[in-house]
């Protein structure tokens, strides 16, 4: 019953803390328009609170691992996370934007703890046996996430003003902090280095410090090749559905001639996510891991050649066709980090994970803008492209690993 409970915990916990992070995007950009009256401040918001998550999370992954309560250290970066939110919003209208946006930039450090931070811990909440349906299951609330988040936001700025949504977000994060707070401690010898011979005598090294820590995470992910290629994959991956996701206001506008419908495509594409990975979790070993993350890609490419179509019932179908390729690609790459990772360093070869993939998708969200402008099916096209490169570049990578981290 106590392992029941605690995954019920879990999930909940992840998902109310990833629909405030999924709200917190789209409701600072409400709230910095609504009382600034600028899109360049408002844009400038979103991109500050994303742009520090490639530094904070590889840190915040190696101080997870380090910590003999990583939910206790969880909690406290989701609390500073809300409060920080919190914070950009009191700071809107009353200091200067720049000093708001750095606010922002802080803030988003904490980032990646609302996503690799909490997969990270999976692990320790249920069995090795039960790990590919809860690994499945913990990725749909990514989905669940991204479907309720938005429309929250949107329909509580209406409602209620532009700054409720930030508070809601903020709110929700806060609410997943007793699942935090009470995830297992864990369990085994503290953190030392291998000991060294010297006269016959081998001498034990003190600790690692966080610097080890972090060349050690770097070098897990890059020489481990199943979780390198796994990695680079799944960042050019998202760099393609960062211009995706861009080019979808221009989408709805040319084919149900509504930008506000291109948001829609997003929710048929959380959808069909969270619907295929309803099905992995009934069937979590239907498919090796390593074959998913590869053919994701090409669903996603063929995906991105519908919709440069144009046509209305090829769009949806797009939609939806990216959906059966992005859910289970989450599913497959947590599958991937949770084998691979060692236990001392799986934090934060997750917040690493999560931090490159960020970058990958701002990357890609930059790129595609000036060519949108110019032919969105270009930009649609070159997206599709992008969906090729990952998957070539899964295969570029032999199989095999190393053996050492430290």
């Amino acid at each position: 019953m106590k392992k029941r409970y605690a995954m019920r915990s879990f999930l909940a916990g992840a998902a109310a803390a990833r629909a405030g992070d999924e709200m917190s995007g789209p409701a600072l950009l409400l709230a910095g328009f609504a009382i600034g009256g600028s899109v360049t401040e408002a844009s400038s918001l979103l991109a500050g609170i994303t742009v520090s998550a490639a530094v904070g999370g590889p840190v915040l992954g190696a101080l997870l691992d380090r910590s003999p309560k990583p939910g206790r250290l969880l909690a406290w970066a989701l609390a500073l996370y809300a409060a920080g939110l919190m914070v950009i919003l009191l700071s809107l209208g009353r200091l200067p934007i720049e000093l708001t946006v750095l606010i922002a930039v802080f803030t988003g450090l904490l980032g990646p703890a609302l996503s690799g931070g909490w997969t990270a811990q999976l692990p320790r909440v249920v069995p090795r046996d039960g790990m590919p349906r809860a690994n499945a299951l913990d990725a749909m609330t990514f989905s669940v996430a991204s479907l309720v988040g938005p429309a929250l936001a949107a329909a509580l700025a209406k409602l209620l003003g532009a700054p409720a949504a930030v508070v809601a977000s903020a709110a929700l994060i806060a609410f997943a902090l007793p699942a935090a707070w009470t995830l297992p401690a864990r369990h085994g010898p503290k953190r030392v280095r291998p000991p060294t011979s010297v006269g016959g005598l081998k001498r034990v090294r003190p600790p690692t410090s966080v610097a080890d820590d972090l060349a050690a995470g770097f070098r897990c992910i890059t020489r481990t090749r199943p979780l390198a290629r796994a990695t680079l994959t799944s960042v050019i991956s998202c760099t393609g559905l960062g211009m995706l996701i861009t080019c979808t206001p221009l989408l709805g506008e040319r084919a149900f001639a509504s930008a506000a419908d291109g948001t829609m495509l997003l929710s048929c594409t959380a959808v069909s996510a969270l619907a295929a990975n309803a099905v992995l979790a009934r069937r979590p070993r239907a498919i090796a891991p390593d074959t998913v993350i590869w053919s994701s890609t090409l669903l996603l490419a063929a995906a991105l050649l519908m919709a440069a179509t144009g046509h209305p019932a090829l769009v949806v179908t797009a939609a939806l066709t990216a959906g059966l390729g992005e859910g289970p690609q989450l599913v497959a790459l947590f599958a991937v980090r949770h084998r691979e990772a060692p236990e001392r360093l799986r934090g934060q070869v997750f917040t690493t994970g999560a931090s490159l993939k960020i970058t990958g998708f701002a990357l890609g969200a930059a790129a595609a803008g000036p060519i949108a402008t110019r032919s969105l099916p270009a930009a649609l096209l070159t997206a599709a492209g992008v969906q090729v490169a990952a998957c070539l570049s899964f295969h570029a990578f032999a199989s095999g690993r190393t053996a050492s981290y430290d």
